[in-house]
Formats: structure tokens, sequence, C-alpha cells
């Protein structure tokens, strides 16, 4: 099986292109009679030469000994670098050299290996080497797309449901009118609120976003329409309150549905009227804003159980805008991760190439119950933690790798350790998804709450 696997993988590498450099005629055809199976090989016997080729033709990885004559590996290492930084080389040398090989690696050379090199040792790391390559050249191409094609307002998609949201962001900047946006946490609720700002008429102006389930009820008025010096204890002076802040420009109360039924009336009557009164002031104070709302939970069901007035929510809901849920555009994950990958390379000075393919089957085959939000959190710690240059699924935390559907190993385990594993891994995911509250949980897996309670200790499952 791994034989099969090795030698798939070398043919994902068959037409890369490896020169390989030393002035000695009996390496330079060692490695040729080794390498030539599986790659396109060219030989120089210095590194003037070497250069010239380089200069040529393409180039992938060079094979490159640090003791040449005229111009040895370090120098030619250098102006290589400077042509193609993209050219991964592997320095040969001595075991007396192996300082000289460190240096190398600083100034960009992939790794090195000692003579007389094992075979086997060889054929590995000239693999990962153009395996990191081939990482690189498709994280470009990614990085193109999503600059160039993917990517609208920093909001990050191709799937059809993300570019029904492109359109429907398009079409309503240009108009003035409310907009209620509707999604789970961590969508990217308030992107599409700027994104809408942005496009519009308003752009010049700000755009002031209030939150409206972290503000405390008694203070939320005080906050959205502001106050007069001595209006209430406390109050030592006038505050301007958000709506005056955003005047000419954008209002977005995220999490709107938390709002208190006393201020839902206010506020609708600020939006119809187009004024505001501060407290204790005794006059309005016309303000031309456009609001934009956002809300994770159904208003509907809020308007049922007398939470929510429905005359604001028909004045909120003038242009719905709904955003799917990362597990319903799977096919913008890859994309996302590779986003996510660039911003904090950049923010923490590393230089991660990318992720490998079974990581990201494993990242598209995650629900994603905190959305986008979590996806980004999650490839932050990566780039913190991980010191390779690229990101492979041994590096995923065990709630992204359980849910992967792979072949049973009838020879690791037996049919009941693998309904085991199973249950363990259903049970730790709909957990995750009601935080860790049992009888909610009980309630979706459809058993008692002390059945569920025996399960996790039975399955020793850690939350």
């Amino acid at each position: 099986m791994k034989k099969n696997m090795k030698k798939k993988k070398k043919d994902t590498h068959k037409k890369a292109n490896i020169l390989v450099v030393d002035d000695e005629k009996s390496m330079r055809d060692s490695m040729h009679m080794l390498l030539r199976q599986d790659y396109n090989v060219q030989l120089a016997k210095s590194g003037k030469e070497a250069i010239e080729i380089v200069n040529q033709q393409h180039i992938d990885l060079v094979l490159l000994d640090i003791r040449l004559p005229e111009l040895d590996g370090i120098e030619a290492l250098k102006i290589i670098k400077g042509i193609d930084e993209s050219i991964e080389v592997i320095m040969v040398t001595a075991v007396i050299m192996v300082k000289n090989a460190v240096h190398a690696i600083r100034l960009g050379a992939y790794d090195y290996i000692t003579k007389p090199f094992d075979i086997e040792a060889l054929q590995e790391q000239v693999e990962k080497a153009l395996e990191k390559r081939s990482l690189q050249q498709e994280n470009q191409i990614l990085r193109h797309l999503i600059d160039k094609e993917h990517q609208f307002e920093k909001i990050v998609g191709k799937s059809k449901t993300i570019k029904e949201v492109f359109k429907a962001i398009d079409d309503v900047a240009k108009s003035n009118a409310t907009v209620l946006i509707t999604g789970e946490s961590g969508t990217g609720k308030e992107l599409v609120a700027k994104a809408i700002h942005n496009r519009s008429s308003r752009k010049e102006k700000l755009i002031v976003a209030v939150n409206c389930a972290a503000i405390p009820e008694n203070l939320l008025e005080s906050e959205l329409f502001g106050h007069e010096r001595g209006s209430f204890t406390g109050a030592h002076e006038r505050q301007i309150g958000k709506f005056e802040i955003a005047n000419g420009g954008t209002l977005f109360l995220d999490e709107i549905s938390s709002m208190p039924l006393p201020m839902q009336a206010k506020l609708l009557r600020a939006i119809q009227e187009r004024e505001i009164e501060r407290i204790g002031a005794g006059y309005p104070t016309p303000v031309d804003v456009r609001i934009i709302a956002a809300t994770n939970s159904d208003i509907r069901e809020a308007i049922k159980k007398y939470k929510f007035r429905e005359d604001l929510y028909y004045r909120l809901n003038v242009i719905p805008i709904h955003l799917p849920p990362l597990r319903e555009r799977k096919e913008d994950i890859q994309l996302l991760a590779t986003h996510f990958l660039h911003k904090y390379n950049h923010e923490f000075g590393k230089k991660i190439v990318g992720f490998k393919k079974e990581a990201i089957k494993a990242l598209e085959q995650h629900d994603w119950p905190g959305n986008i939000r979590e996806l980004e959190n999650l490839v932050e710690r990566l780039v913190v933690l991980t010191k390779d240059d690229n990101i492979s699924i041994d590096k995923l935390p065990q709630e992204i790798t359980g849910t992967i559907c792979s072949e049973p190993d009838t020879k690791e385990q037996s049919f009941h350790q693998a309904v085991k594993r199973f249950e363990a891994d259903f049970i730790r995911r709909v957990l995750k998804k009601t935080k860790g509250k049992k009888g909610e949980a009980a309630k979706l897996l459809g058993i008692h709450r002390n059945t569920l309670l025996q399960l996790e200790k039975k399955l020793n499952i850690n939350e």
C-alpha cells in the first residue's frame, strides 16, 4: 500500500525539471540515474553553467554542490534565488561543510544532504521540496483568483449562494432602502453591511456600528440618540448619539433582535420621522441615516412571542439579504482558508506555503457550527503553532479530523471499536453545536439526558 502511495505521489511531479550541479562526473551520473525515471533531469558541472541553464529554462529544483570551481554553491544559490525565488534548492555537501549548508538555508535553500547520501533520504528530500513548490504555485493561483475574481469588498467566495449575495449587495447599494441581513453567527453580516455602504452614494460618510446585544438596556437610548448635560444622574456633559454621528452615512444595528421593546418603539419612530430626540433635549433633531440591521435569530418567531414589534420588522425588512452558513458553501472553504493563511502569515511574519490536499479535504468535511469566524480562528491558531512550511492533516484538531469519512482499517480496529469511535465523535460534534448544553444535545440526539451522561462516561468523551 505504501509503495503505491509513493508511486502515485511521485507521478504528481512527473514533469518536474531538476538541475543537478556538481563538478564530479560520478556524482552527476549517480543522481541522474536515480532521478531520471521520475523527473526531467539536467546536469551542470559548474555554478556558472547552472546559472545559464536557470536563465534559459524552467527549473523547479536544483541539487547544488557547495564546493564548486570558480563560483561556489553559496554564491550560485544567491544568484539562482535572485533569478527566481520560487526555485527550490537542496545543497549537497560533505560533513565538514555542514555549517556552510546551514548558512545556505538561511539564504533560502530548502535543505541539505551530506555525501555520501542515502538514496531513500535523497528521494524523500526531493519529493518534499517539489511538494512545497507545488503548494506555493497552487497558493499563488488561489491568491490571484481571490484578488481578481473571488473577492467582493473583502468577502471571499465563488459558490452560487455567495455570488447571489454579491449581486444583492450591488443592487441594494444603489438605493437608500433599509436592509435586514440575516444569518447565523460568524457568517460575515458586518462585512456585508460595510460592502453595501462602500458601494453606495454615502461612502464618503461614516458607517457606524452598534451591537444592540452588548449595550445594557438603560444605556442603549443614550448610545443611539445621545443626551443633554444633566438629563439624568451621571450625565455630566452632552453626548452625541450614534444616529447623529452617522448623519449622512449608514447606521449598522447588529443583533437587532436583542433590542428591548421600549427601545424598538423609539427606533421605529426615528426611522419613520427621520429625526431623533436626545434625552433631556425636549426638541427633535433631523437626521439623514441609512439603516442596515442584522440578526442571527428568527425574528418572526420573536414576533409570535411578543418580543419583537411586527411594524418595526416590516420597516427594517424592506430589502432582506440572507447569508448562508459555511456548511452550505463548502466550495468556498479552500479560498477562505488560503485568504486567512495569507492574512496571518503577514501578521505574524510567517511563510507557511499552503494546506495539503488531505487537510483541505478535512476542512471541507467539517460542519463549521461557528461558520467563517470559526475557520478564521482555526487558521490563525495554525499559523501561530505550525513550524513547518505547510499545514498537513496531522496539524488539524481532532474535532476537524474526526469528521473525515474514510475506509476503516480492519487491522487496527474491530467493528465494535469503530462503532464506539463513531458514537463518540458524533456526540462531541452535537455537544459542540449546543455549546455543551446537555439537555439540548440529548434532544437533538433523540435520547434522554441521563442516557447522554452515561454515554459520555462510557465513551470517555471530553467536551
